[in-house]
């Protein structure tokens, strides 16, 4: 009775990627009545609800242990096929992995063109903030994350890939527009640019200035792209907090100006990943560590005491005191 039968694992699985009994039914070829019959044994099997009856179909946190393992279980057995040979017919390797979109835009794409592709290996990119990163790891629809978090989601590790710098930087037209006077007396009352609601790095700064009495201004643009992000700030929508390599040829043509040069904020960025031995999956894993300690700051390289000793991507706090992500 301790055993997981691999069949109603399997059908679990499919409703949850289906979305409905039904369709998980046309999927598997068989009636829906059998999808229904195998996700009731399986939950009498394991004493839980596994899944919430809803439209779509979603699993309960202890369904989601259950659809980590058959995403596991399919991730094992397509390698062991790989290894025995038999694996031509079933096309690459897929490979899902969350990542965070200041670092889609800077560093991890150049990453993933130096992954061996022999065997050929396919990338499924999910761009998230660090809160649904881990979500997608728990849920088993990522193999893998960069995420700001060092707290590893159950059936993963974590690996510390080094310090994603950023610079507070302004249009010059826009720094002689609003910030005129003292930076801790001007910038609370300058627009901003923000990534979204939750994004907390420009607040984390003022404070930083302020000794923690006041945030950023109230006016907030929301632009949630990365590329969108910096050149929102490069027209002077507001002042915001770029990544170090997409603000540096700004600053070396003009067009942006750095508003407090000696004060980066730096945020610490992990690789979590499943517990699997799975031969792509590392290979992976090692090309992003070796091209993340090329890229991005180490701790020796970090010169401010900043926000990267709260171990938050976009200082993890957003303007409302919520948890907040990173970009």
């Amino acid at each position: 009775m301790d055993e997981l039968p691999l069949d109603q694992v399997r059908t679990l699985l499919a409703v949850v990627d289906e979305g409905t009994f039904d369709a998980a039914a046309a999927a598997l070829h068989v009636t829906p009545s059998a999808v229904s019959q195998r996700v009731k044994a399986l939950e009498q099997r394991t004493g839980r609800v596994l899944l919430m009856r809803t439209k779509p179909v979603r699993p309960t946190e202890s369904g989601e242990v259950v659809v980590r393992f058959a995403r596991q279980l399919a991730r094992l057995e397509r390698d062991a096929r790989t290894e025995l040979g038999l694996a031509a017919e079933q096309g690459p390797v897929r490979i899902p992995v969350a990542v965070n979109a200041d670092s889609l835009a800077t560093w991890f794409l150049p990453a993933l063109t130096r992954v061996p592709q022999e065997p050929p290996i396919c990338f499924e990119l999910h761009r998230e903030d660090e809160a649904h990163t881990t979500a997608l790891l728990r849920e088993g629809q990522v193999m893998a994350a960069v995420t700001s978090s060092p707290d590893p989601v159950a059936g993963c590790t974590v690996r510390r890939l080094g310090l994603a710098r950023y610079r507070a930087v302004a249009a010059p037209e826009f720094a002689a527009r609003h910030l005129r006077g003292s930076l801790p007396e001007d910038l609370p009352e300058a627009p901003t640019v923000a990534f979204d609601r939750r994004d907390g790095l420009q607040d984390a700064f003022v404070r930083s200035l302020t000794q923690g009495r006041s945030g950023a201004g109230r006016i907030r643009h929301l632009v949630p792209t990365s590329d969108g992000f910096r050149d929102a700030v490069a027209f002077g929508l507001g002042w915001g907090m770029v990544p170090e390599p997409q603000a540096e040829p700004l600053l070396r043509s003009g067009r942006l100006m750095e508003l407090a040069p000696t004060r980066p904020m730096d945020v610490p960025l992990y690789w979590q990943q499943w517990k699997l031995d799975s031969p792509a999956l590392s290979t992976v894993a090692e090309v992003v560590a070796t091209v993340a300690a090329e890229t991005l700051m180490t701790d020796r390289g970090s010169d401010w005491p900043g926000p990267h000793d709260t171990h938050g991507a976009r200082a993890r706090r957003g303007p409302d005191g919520d948890e907040g992500p990173g970009r």
